[in-house]
């Protein structure tokens, strides 16, 4: 956080104030692997493969800045297998606050951990048995008793390890997820889901099993897995075949048979050698009414309505100017990164990312879409965001930008959106975006103005 500069701008389509906090050097360590507000949307955590948890909290005047950094995980070695266990912050989740501290969860590869970040201004002074430094006295110099009292001091703030709930999966935790009764959570591997409860570390439930007997006879993994925010008994998983199964827990222990199966039949005239990996859903996402999924795969963004399986409500094109490079793509390995998707405070705004540092808005009420771009380049002060245009023919204006032309290292995967307000947060590589809208004269806040993109 020593090494972060603040920067001013506005965006014209999404009419925001940005704040960047970037690292004058990129570090491998430092890039941003998961991002996440809390419920109430004042703090905002970040975790980076170097296994750090930063957390930002909102200013009264509306500006983020640094709250708490602590190192959640190490680097370990599991001996059995041979195996280097990476410190990388796969996911963070808030916990429902009840009191002034703040609890969070974070996971690596293996590990999921309980943090609580709580603030100190005062420390005690006058003890009995120990002297200003800590040390304890020789008993027999104690001739009186003494009351410690409370002096003021500098705030600090403290995140300290409450849990450590470890030796529960095999495969790598992809997900974890907070349940609405406060008291349990999931986690999820490549093919198994657990169910914690919160204060019992030491075992778990296992509710979702799909190893088969035999591992030559595997044909899918999980690759996302949610809870239902009312529902205590649901929770919704996806997989590498691009199905999203609703489990119900009131059904049986075991969630072998899921209540509910939301899958689109893909036309088998158009399917290819890509179109299994192209549908692996990468992110879902429950609407805060619960009412919808959200789905992301490589190239779309879908809406699932929970009373309706055999097809989407709606499908959203992220960069379908993508199909002709999916092979390239393939041999890079680019066709397997993990895209994430959010729901706006009220649902009627989906924000996804994409290549060359862009993110995609499409607002559900008048299907129109923009492309913003996240980057130090265009983020200078007092700068205008333009939206952007990705153009697969050789006619284009001189503001389109070439698909030949997009850098597929620069990718915008973590992205995360105020619970209340329109404040987005954007990852791109060890970069963190902070969008927020202007407010107007009598101080309200402006929605969004999602401009239709240009024809193709």
């Amino acid at each position: 956080s020593d090494r972060q500069d603040l920067v001013y701008g506005t965006s014209q389509s999404f009419q925001c104030e940005i704040y960047l906090f970037f690292n004058l050097v990129c570090d491998p360590a430092d890039v941003i692997s998961t991002v996440e507000f809390n419920q109430t949307g004042e703090f905002l955590a970040t975790g980076d493969k170097g296994g750090r948890v930063v957390i930002f909290q909102r200013e009264p005047q509306g500006e983020y800045n640094v709250y708490s950094t602590f190192q959640s995980h190490e680097p370990e070695f599991d001996y059995l297998k041979s195996l280097e266990i990476e410190e990388k912050i796969n996911k963070i989740r808030w916990l429902p606050p009840h009191n002034p501290a703040h609890f969070l969860l974070s996971t690596n590869d293996k590990t999921v951990k309980l943090w609580k970040v709580s603030e100190k201004d005062k420390r005690a002074e006058g003890y009995n048995l120990r002297d200003e430094e800590g040390r304890l006295k020789d008993l027999s110099t104690i001739t009186t008793l003494q009351v410690p009292v409370l002096r003021p001091m500098d705030l600090l703030v403290e995140a300290s390890p409450r849990r450590v709930f470890a030796n529960a999966h095999a495969y790598h935790i992809n997900s974890i997820s907070v349940n609405s009764d406060c008291e349990t959570y999931l986690s999820a591997d490549d093919l198994r889901i657990n169910l914690w409860h919160l204060n019992i570390t030491d075992r778990s439930f296992n509710i979702v099993d799909l190893k088969p007997e035999n591992m030559e006879d595997l044909s899918e993994v999980i690759t996302v897995a949610e809870f239902h925010p009312h529902h205590c008994h649901l929770l919704a998983f996806s997989s590498s075949t691009g199905t999203t199964r609703l489990c119900d827990m009131r059904a049986r222990a075991l969630c072998d048979q899921h209540a509910k199966l939301f899958e689109e039949a893909v036309d088998p005239s158009r399917r290819s050698f890509f179109s299994e990996i192209v549908s692996s859903v990468s992110d879902v996402k429950f609407s805060h009414s619960g009412r919808y999924l959200l789905t992301r795969d490589y190239l779309t963004v879908k809406v699932w309505d929970l009373n309706m399986e055999n097809k989407p409500v709606e499908t959203y094109q992220v960069h379908d100017y993508l199909q002709t490079k999916l092979c390239s793509l393939y041999e890079s390995d680019c066709i397997f990164d993990k895209f994430e998707c959010t729901w706006n405070g009220t649902d009627s705004v989906i924000m996804t990312g994409a290549y060359n540092n862009y993110f995609r808005m499409f607002d559900r009420a008048s299907l129109r879409d923009v492309t913003l771009e996240a980057s130090r380049e265009v983020c200078k002060r007092r700068a205008v965001l333009q939206p952007r245009r990705v153009c697969v023919g050789k006619k284009r204006k001189e503001t389109d930008v070439s698909v030949d032309s997009l850098d597929f290292r620069k990718k915008i995967l973590h992205t995360a959106w105020h619970p209340k307000e329109n404040i987005i947060a954007i990852a791109a590589s060890n970069n963190l975006y902070i969008f927020q809208d202007r407010l107007t004269p009598n101080g309200h806040h402006n929605m969004p103005e999602i401009q239709s993109a240009p024809p193709k």
